[in-house]
């Protein structure tokens, strides 16, 4: 039996081949009838923060003490330059008495403005009495599509009443009235809008993107098809499965997770196809039989395809240890998907280079020497010269000035990690958003026209057994508060008194954030004053700012988990995979340096290029975890090249010609990896702009300059110490021993 005709005869003979096609279109079928698809599923207002974090258990007590506060604002902000007209203001009134009297969808409640006099209404208007804002409560529960019909709804409302539609009214039009939704549900219905609009559009220009890099490159039209049908069947099998799971409640999906599930799959995806591939492609130019030379193929590309794809899934589940719920729902649809991913490539993809064989790399057929001759003569052309390999200049470089390489290398990656120190960060969606976004034009008005502090107050509750306190004056007393409401009584205990509190500053801003330790201490030291005990108990405080402050503390608990977990079990993978410490320590601590790279150039991208003053929080973590999986990939692929070939050859020779034969296909995976999550940087939302591209710098920082450069001068410079502990028998040394084994 041929060398690794085992499995290859499985998934790729004569016969099989045809079977494992049809096993997979049998199975993306069946699933694909029996259970929904995974964007029929989706669950966009999932809650992130478990129910013992603080603000979570303020809003508890919120909702129970003071229900006439109950439920999720949406402030309707209504904007006529020249000031707000008799007619107007009265319509508006009327809005809020339709509205009371007939609800809109998930509405629970609206302030009865139509009761207030008209002079007294005035007085809530703007300085210029230009603007004023009008609270609309939702029920906790409702998800951001019934919000929407919700809004829709008032929408169509206000065109009965106003004979026109002032949502469709530009907000710096001087002439007319112009009317925006903001506040949490305004919020929630755009990033709910913008992620589903990015879903289609991300998979069309990711699969546009992935075939026209795979023609460019490979300029065959039959390959750059074949990663394609196995990333789509990979995907027609993955979403039913986690359809299926986000079904019975197992998981939660959203339209974020979902779409950079779909960039990983293209992306990732493709990387594993290319790696067998380009595999086959190299054999065919020695093994006229195109079988033997498939099953050659597998059997040189299986081991670092599946330790590729067994390092990408761990490092992805390692996110089940978050408590952050938008890091915890990304584990399984990314784990999943690679999984299915990576068997695909390990499957279908030989069956579909068994099914169309040379062919696949037409009209750029490989074929060997013998049959390059034969081929000239029945056309009667001259016999072609011997096809010679071309040495690879880096593979050359890097054995010949390693030192000079590894210093160059360090000097580069270095000097970008540094920036990475210079970061700032935000959890702030709303600025995450276009600047055309109807709840940011919303809030954009609240802060020129009254202050920022109106659109998210923080509520402050404390339960004073009965003593009277001071917390108002106190609370007034801050520097970074603009005003505090009147004392509110709670409905069940009498002893529950909660101030809402406005800050002058942007509410969803960093330095609001770091200011809620300080109102709970203020809080806390008004209840001691006051002679009461466990005051830690007694302090609540509640509202989207302190929200953010739990979700900043949150993320760095599990980063300080996740990061940790990620490296240690990559690790103990490779040491699996390469029996060396060694190599081991410099492949990780590699990766490890080109993450904080691409850390810094995302940051000059972003910061100095685009303008932001922030990138978002979550972004670090999300790009650590991708970063270091995928890029172990390249290491993996390269250095098992290297540890083969070392079997026969002097080392570095190995590493000159294992630079060289795993160049071509490593850069174009990166390409295509880099691409695809460079996509991410076309879309509308902030927060995929960012992430996409300080993942797709990390991928190119790896492909360009890790993978060729660093991680082969570190070897040639270790020497036989890059295998320690295993041992290292040079092959001259080999060939003694077979010598005297003879005699």
């Amino acid at each position: 039996m041929q060398e690794g005709s085992g499995y290859g005869r499985w998934v790729a003979g004569k016969r099989s081949k045809w079977i494992t096609l049809l096993v997979w279109i049998i199975i993306a079928v069946v699933l694909g009838v029996v259970w929904p698809a995974v964007g029929d599923r989706e669950t966009n207002n999932a809650q992130d923060l478990s129910d013992s974090k603080p603000s979570v258990q303020a809003a508890a007590v919120a909702q129970k003490e003071f229900p006439g506060g109950e439920g999720v604002p949406a402030l309707i902000v209504w904007r006529q330059a020249g000031g707000l007209t008799d007619e107007q203001i009265k319509n508006i009134q009327a809005l809020t008495e339709r509205l009371d009297q007939d609800p809109v969808e998930q509405q629970q409640s609206v302030v009865p403005l139509y009761q207030l006099p008209p002079e007294a209404l005035k007085g809530q208007l703007s300085e210029d009495g230009s603007t004023l804002v009008m609270p609309l409560f939702f029920n906790q529960e409702a998800d951001s599509s019934q919000l929407k019909e919700g809004i829709e709804a008032l929408e169509q409302k206000t065109k009965d009443i106003f004979g026109s539609d002032p949502f469709d009214v530009a907000i710096d039009d001087a002439s007319a009235l112009s009317a925006r939704v903001t506040g949490p549900v305004g919020i929630s219905i755009d990033a709910s809008g913008l992620f589903t609009s990015a879903d289609v559009s991300l998979l069309i220009a990711t699969v546009v993107l992935v075939l026209v890099l795979l023609l460019l490159i490979y300029r065959s039209p039959v390959l750059a098809i074949i990663p394609i049908i196995a990333v789509g069947f990979a995907y027609m099998v993955t979403s039913p499965i986690l359809g299926f799971m986000a079904d019975q409640g197992w998981i939660t999906v959203d339209a974020q997770s979902i779409s950079i599930m779909t960039v990983l799959l293209f992306g990732a995806g493709t990387d594993y196809c290319l790696f067998m591939i380009s595999r086959f492609r190299q054999t065919l130019y020695h093994e006229p039989d195109k079988k033997k030379a498939l099953f050659q193929a597998i059997t040189g590309s299986s081991g670092a395809i599946a330790m590729s794809g067994f390092t990408v899934v761990a490092a992805l589940l390692v996110l089940l240890f978050a408590e952050y719920g938008a890091y915890h729902r990304f584990a399984v649809p990314f784990s999943l998907s690679i999984f299915i991913m990576f068997i695909a490539s390990l499957t279908l993809v030989p069956a579909l280079l068994a099914i169309f064989g040379r062919g696949s790399f037409y009209p750029f057929v490989p074929r060997t020497h013998d049959m390059e001759v034969e081929r000239a003569k029945k056309k009667g052309k001259p016999a072609p010269a011997p096809r010679k390999i071309k040495e690879s200049w880096i593979g050359r470089t890097v054995v010949t000035k390693p030192w000079t390489v590894l210093a160059i290398t360090l000097v580069l990656l270095g000097g970008l990690a540094a920036f990475s120190s210079q970061i700032k960060f935000t959890y702030d969606l709303l600025s995450s958003f276009p600047e055309n976004v109807a709840s940011r034009e919303g809030f954009k008005v609240i802060g020129e026209q009254f202050s920022e502090g109106e659109l998210a107050p923080a509520k402050v509750i404390i339960d004073t057994e009965g003593s009277q306190t001071d917390l108002k004056q106190r609370l007034e007393s801050l520097d970074y508060v603009s005003k505090v409401g009147e004392a509110q009584q709670g409905a069940e205990n009498a002893n529950i008194t909660a101030y809402d509190v406005e800050f002058n500053l942007n509410p969803y801003s960093m330095e609001a954030m770091q200011h809620i330790p300080d109102l709970r201490a203020t809080a806390e030291q008004v209840l001691k004053d006051a002679g009461i005990t466990s005051v830690d108990s007694h302090v609540w405080i509640d509202g989207q700012t302190a929200e953010q402050y739990d979700i900043e503390v949150t993320g760095e608990r599990d980063a300080s988990i996740i990061i940790p977990v990620v490296i240690g079990m990559i690790t103990l993978l490779l040491l699996l995979y390469l029996r060396s410490v060694v190599a081991t320590a410099y492949l990780i601590a590699t990766v490890v340096l080109s993450y904080f790279s691409a850390l810094g150039l995302g940051w000059l991208i972003i910061h100095y290029g685009l303008g932001a003053d922030a990138i978002q929080g979550a972004i670090p973590l999300y790009s650590f975890v991708f970063l270091v999986a995928l890029g172990e990939d390249y290491n993996i692929f390269m250095i098992s090249s290297i540890w083969q070939k070392r079997k026969t050859m002097p080392l570095r020779q190995a590493i000159k010609e294992g630079v060289g034969e795993t160049g071509s296909v490593i850069t174009s995976a990166g390409l295509i990896l880099a691409g695809t999550f460079a996509v991410l940087a076309t879309l509308p939302i902030q927060v995929l702009v960012q992430f996409g591209i300080i993942t797709a710098a990390g991928v190119l920082l790896d492909t360009f300059l890790v993978r060729p450069f660093m991680v082969p001068a570190i070897t040639t410079l270790l020497g036989k110490w890059a295998f320690w502990p295993g041992k290292y028998v040079p092959v001259a040394e080999k060939a003694k021993e077979k010598q005297k084994q003879s005699m």
